[in-house]
């Protein structure tokens, strides 16, 4: 009796969402580690399973450091309405969140699907979302009754388990192979206009007719702008196109709404995005100097930094106080050399062109610290995944010496899927078949004036199923200086496999310390980069184990949610952050990603992307891009460009911003600059516009009477002990303070 009564409360609660044609599964589920076929029956009893949110990691629910298999189980009524309210009846549709990284699915002990490999044998990760269709008379179906849903899930390594936003049971609707492709660039014309192409596509065989709505809104008082209707028309290998272009836009965010009606069914697919609009200022044809301060290396080491200056072309660069063994190449910038003896060289950069010159005091510090201000460059996982390959690493170098140098960006890094499957047979990782030449790439790299990254695991395979550097430590480290590497992205992955079970931070801290330990044997400066998802609080032992930066977080996803999340939990971390040694929140989600070969948009709003570089750079965190670098359009240059907002990320002081205000609708953080001044980021974590105060006259801001909007590079009049500002939904308001 007391099963049926649990069962008709869980109909009721299912009924409520069957209006909707869909029954929500993001509740019920139930979860244990390890593994066993009987787990997908539906005999089997997991009443003394422990309950788990499945929009939630596995990590954070009391499974920490976990990696291998984990099983979910729901129990719950498919109940018929849905295929009797359904425009199409034949096929049944469940869609899991995010899954990471594989996973097999089992309805009532029958398997319906799967996506990656299994255990031991996998070859790739592969996390991202899943739906499964399965024919709607399918025999594992019981209609309006009890069922077992069972996933079978395998993590190779970072953050694991099902996950996500998106758990529900439908029917396939005919809409389901409609897509509304937004990816193209928006194009700048005059009286700030901007203009698009969109296109309207399926993969089905289905020829779709119907209206495609068009809406512009204002968000700050949801007036509709602009709105027009167009008749539409497409199938399979014929898509249907349209092409807008609005005028006068204010420099401010405005929302497009695309709704494409079929016109038999009724069904209606939206998509929405938010308009650029481009805050830094173009750059002078005067020469200007750019980049840190100060920058670090060891004695007798290769030393190279190139000085990064925008202006006029040509520059002539030129240097008063260069200490012995290094030398400036005056047409590229290019400072090179090898330098023995310890100390600080106080240097004199200039750069001259047709319209001026301009200096700037720069310190070159000779000693045991290197990175000593985070690292920017650029990483392939976000944008590559897997695919990447010695052309795409190329492309991406050229165009941040083209783009992007002159800002101080330096860094080209190769994650994961670089590596051969197997030793040399003396032991020595050599790379696959994608990267033919890597001595080749990297000496094209540092003909640039940038610098080479690459990637590995202290276990015996990468995030990736590729090898890792377990046992091989030394003669990794060494090949990499003989290639002429420069950073290394160490991440945790199978480590988990040759370590205790439940790792105490004297193993959290191992295979670092080892590593470390082979990168000190060589002679060549490598930054060490720590990828081991905050575990075991990193930030207090980073330093330690001789860490230039230690992820804090668990993946980064371009959604506002995840953003968000990360970023502005930086709080415990931040009083660790210092010269050499800074925390890590995990890599840029702006631009073109895709983690793979499938390029697309970031899903962060413009108004998101400009807090993403805000929030990161008050953090003093590495900025390191993870987008398409041969598509940097208009608005991405202007987030990667703005020589104000690197300054507060690059500052020599080296201290990471605290949060002096939070609440439901906003957050305020303050960043301590080396010249006196401060950094602040005037946040609104709310979905509508707000007005918020920054106090001046508080205890922390007293006396810092120049108020200065670093976006835009101007100077703000602000009267009174008070500064009202109004910010975008999930916007930010930059500043710098001075005395």
């Amino acid at each position: 009796m007391k099963k049926i009564l649990m069962l008709t409360s869980l109909a009721v609660a299912l009924f409520l969402r069957v209006a909707a044609q869909e029954i929500s599964i993001d509740k019920g589920w139930r979860f244990s580690t390890g593994d066993s076929s009987q787990w997908a029956s539906t005999s089997y009893n997991d009443q003394n399973w422990k309950p788990i949110d499945v929009t939630r990691i596995w990590e954070v629910q009391g499974y920490p450091n976990y990696d291998g298999f984990g099983w979910y189980r729901l129990h719950v009524i498919i109940l018929s309405s849905i295929k009797e309210k359904s425009y199409l009846k034949d096929s049944l549709k469940i869609d899991l969140g995010i899954i990471d990284d594989n996973d097999e699915v089992y309805l009532n002990g029958k398997l319906i699907g799967k996506y990656g490999g299994k255990g031991g044998n996998i070859k790739s990760s592969n996390y991202g979302p899943r739906s499964y269709t399965i024919a709607a008379n399918n025999p594992s179906i019981l209609w309006d009754k009890e069922n077992v849903l069972a996933v079978r899930v395998f993590d190779t390594g970072g953050d694991g388990g099902m996950y996500g936003d998106k758990h529900l049971i439908t029917m396939a609707d005919v809409m389901d192979h409609v897509r509304i492709n937004t990816d193209a660039d928006f194009s700048y014309g005059d009286n700030n206009s901007l203009g698009k192409s969109i296109k309207l596509l399926t993969t089905g065989g289905y020829i779709y007719k119907g209206k495609l709505d068009f809406a512009l809104t204002d968000p700050e008082n949801g007036n509709i702008i602009y709105q027009k209707t167009n008749d539409a028309d497409f199938a399979a290998g014929r898509p249907f196109t349209y092409i807008f272009n609005v005028a006068r836009l204010d420099k401010k965010s405005y929302k497009i709404s695309y709704t494409f009606t079929e016109e038999k069914s009724g069904k209606s697919i939206t998509k929405t995005e938010g308009t650029p609009y481009v805050l830094t200022p173009y750059p002078s044809s005067k020469p200007k100097i750019n980049g840190p301060d100060v920058y670090g290396a060891r004695p007798g080491n290769p030393f190279l930094y190139l000085v990064p200056a925008t202006g006029r072309k040509p520059l002539i660069y030129s240097a008063a106080g260069l200490p012995d063994g290094l030398t400036l190449n005056a047409n590229t910038g290019i400072i090179s050399g090898s330098v023995t003896v310890k100390g600080d060289y106080p240097v004199v950069l200039t750069v001259h062109n047709s319209v001026g010159t301009k200096t700037k005091k720069f310190t070159i510090k000779i000693g045991d610290l290197i990175g000593l201000t985070p690292a920017l460059g650029w990483n392939s996982w976000n944008a590559w995944g897997l695919t990447v390959n010695d052309q795409k690493v190329r492309t991406s170098a050229k165009a941040m010496a083209v783009k992007l140098s002159a800002y101080g960006w330096i860094y080209i890094n190769i994650d994961d899927g670089w590596e051969a499957a197997q030793r040399s047979s003396t032991g020595e990782i050599t790379p696959n078949e994608k990267f033919p030449d890597m001595k080749g790439l990297t000496d094209y790299i540092h003909n640039l004036g940038l610098k080479m990254g690459i990637y590995s695991s202290p276990g015996p395979r990468t995030c990736g199923g590729y090898l890792g550097s377990w046992q091989h430590e030394d003669q990794d480290a060494k090949t990499y200086g003989d290639w002429g590497i420069d950073y290394l992205k160490y991440d945790w992955c199978s480590y988990s496999e040759v370590t205790a079970k439940n790792p105490s931070l004297d193993d959290l801290k191992k295979p670092y310390f080892v590593m470390r330990g082979s990168l000190n044997k060589i002679n060549r400066d490598i930054m060490f980069s720590l990828c081991q998802y905050g575990w075991g609080d990193v930030w207090n032992w980073g330093a330690e184990v001789g860490g230039n930066s230690w992820r804090t977080t668990g993946d980064i996803e371009d959604t506002w949610k995840s953003m968000s999340r990360i970023g502005f939990n930086q709080v415990a971390e931040g009083p660790h952050a210092q010269s050499g040694h800074f925390n890590d929140p995990d890599m840029l989600v702006v631009g073109k990603v895709g983690w793979g070969d499938n390029q697309r948009n970031s899903r962060l709003t413009p108004d998101e992307q400009y807090t993403h570089i805000s929030l990161w750079s008050l953090l003093s965190a590495p900025l390191l891009i993870g987008c398409d670098m041969a598509h940097l359009d208009r608005f991405t240059l202007g987030l990667l460009t703005n020589d104000e907002v690197l300054a507060i990320d690059q500052d020599a002081l080296a201290k990471e911003a605290h949060q002096q205000l939070k609440n439901e609708d906003y957050q305020v953080w303050i960043k301590d600059l080396e010249d006196g001044g401060k950094a602040i980021g005037i946040f609104n974590t709310s979905d509508k516009y707000q007005t918020i105060t920054l106090k001046r006259n508080g205890d922390e801001l007293k006396g810092y009477n120049k108020i200065r909007d670093v976006w835009q590079q101007k100077y703000i009049i602000a009267n009174g002990s008070d500064y009202n500002v109004k910010v975008a939904p999930h916007g930010v308001m930059l500043v710098r303070v001075e005395k």
